[in-house]
């Protein structure tokens, strides 16, 4: 059976959040996400049942951001979640601004949304969920070059 094609997803209509976790659900191998913020508690709980089900969870998030905000760095720890958390490309000041995640491969989130309440509760905004090899290969490549940045990680 073919995989379902792209889809957009708008704050304005629906829980992008829900879908998010469904996503994350149905997801059978890894989760590499690029962040610039996570403070949505469900979705980092979500996260942190993926990495409990045995798949490679891999977290970037916003140094910056990181080092400013204890509930990023509460749900980080709280879920056990291994991460990395890195400047832009001008070092301090400058910003890990992607809010990206990539599923098993195959699938990509991205857009406006970041993974915060603001953005699920108050914001509008929108994700786009891609299908297309091509897409994801180019997303997943950009994932690697930056988790190989290495600036402050952890691993449980």
């Amino acid at each position: 059976m073919p995989e379902p094609g792209n889809q957009t997803l708008f704050t304005s209509q629906s829980s992008v959040a829900r879908s998010i976790e469904r996503l994350l659900l149905e997801a059978r191998v890894s989760v590499d996400a690029a962040l610039y913020r996570i403070t949505n508690p469900r979705l980092a709980r979500a996260l942190g049942k993926a990495r409990d089900r045995g798949l490679r969870v891999r977290l970037l998030v916003d140094r910056n951001k990181y080092q400013a905000t204890a509930v990023t760095r509460k749900l980080i720890a709280e879920n056990s979640l291994p991460f990395q958390a890195i400047y832009g490309r001008k070092e301090k000041g400058s910003k890990l601004h992607h809010k990206f995640a990539v599923l098993d491969g195959h699938i990509v989130l991205t857009g406006s949304y970041n993974w915060t309440l603001d953005s699920e509760e108050r914001n509008f905004d929108h994700m786009l969920v891609l299908r297309d090899t091509d897409l994801v290969l180019a997303y997943q490549q950009e994932f690697e070059r930056l988790w190989s940045v290495e600036v402050e990680s952890s691993t449980p």
